[in-house]
């Protein structure tokens, strides 16, 4: 990984979801912490769903607690569809968001943290590293009964991260 400053990328339910498998909850005090400590962080960035006529959201603590300890914090409403058989879907996906702060911050850093296993990131990846930006995708292959990260997008990432061999030092005590 190149010396410089760095960005850090979270996509919030593809984490949620990856250290709920591995059985521990994410500490981002202690994540950002560990970020910095491998150099300066640009930003950070915290992206998620949430329901869209909820009175009250579980994720809301987190999210104001995020926005106060300097995490810049993305939501947008998720959307319930019909999947074309009769059954209700919501769609949660934040990749688009994700993926136009990532090309806006490129020229200000040389390395990027993706916290995500989600493939459709593959194509952002290589065009970051096109820009010259080392990435290093942060998910699992230990999760189960499948792994968290898409083997496309870890194939293509610069450096891969496991989740798990974070765990002691990300992990709420």
């Amino acid at each position: 990984m190149p010396d410089g400053r760095s960005a850090v990328f979270i996509d919030g339910q593809s984490l949620h979801h990856a250290a709920k498998s591995l059985n521990f909850e994410v500490d981002f005090k202690r994540l950002l912490g560990e970020f910095q400590r491998r150099g300066p962080i640009a930003r950070a960035y915290f992206y998620t769903t949430v329901l869209e006529n909820a009175e009250y959201s579980s994720v809301r603590p987190l999210l104001d607690w995020l926005e106060y300890n300097g995490f810049v914090v993305r939501t947008k409403p998720s959307k319930d569809y019909d999947d074309g058989e009769g059954r209700r879907r919501t769609k949660r996906s934040m990749g688009i968001e994700l993926a136009v702060d990532a090309m806006e911050i490129a020229k200000y850093v040389d390395n990027i943290f993706l916290f995500s296993g989600d493939g459709d990131f593959r194509s952002l990846v290589e065009a970051l590293q096109r820009r010259g930006v080392f990435v290093t995708v942060v998910s699992s292959l230990r999760t189960k009964p499948a792994p968290m990260i898409a083997d496309e997008l870890r194939r293509q990432a610069d450096a891969f991260l496991e989740l798990d061999d974070l765990k002691d030092a990300i992990a709420r005590i």
